[in-house]
């Protein structure tokens, strides 16, 4: 297998991991969802993590990779604000925990391009 062929399937495999933890451990989501949006913060980390896991699902699938793909991208641009929140949130926090936080930001950039690469290598795969 290619490494072009792996990478819809390590980035179905993160999106996967991903949502599993959204359910397992919800808490530490909770925390991270923007007060504007409305309703509990539980469901749409829920919410989140259903939707990471149907982009993993769709991501497996040949026939499904560009579209899911593409949604995954969007999807990294949309929980940006997450990310935003959270590091403002643990600001004071130790140093690890700060880094950790500050080091998601700059991280969307590449998941982005990572989700427009692997829907632009399945356009001629339909």
């Amino acid at each position: 297998m290619s490494r072009s062929e792996r990478s819809p399937l390590l980035l179905a495999g993160l999106l996967a991991a991903a949502g599993t933890a959204h359910f397992a451990a919800p808490r530490q989501f909770d925390h991270i969802v923007p007060c504007s949006l409305p309703g509990s913060p539980r469901t749409w980390t829920h919410v989140s993590g259903a939707v990471e896991l149907a982009l993993a699902a769709g991501l497996a699938l040949p026939r499904t990779r560009k579209a899911a793909a593409l949604a995954s991208a969007a999807f990294f641009v949309g929980v940006f604000p997450a990310n935003v929140k959270m590091a403002v949130d643990w600001r004071h926090r130790p140093a690890p925990q700060r880094a950790a936080a500050l080091g998601r930001l700059p991280l969307q950039v590449p998941l982005v391009l990572w989700a427009r690469g692997v829907a632009k290598g399945a356009e001629g795969r339909s």
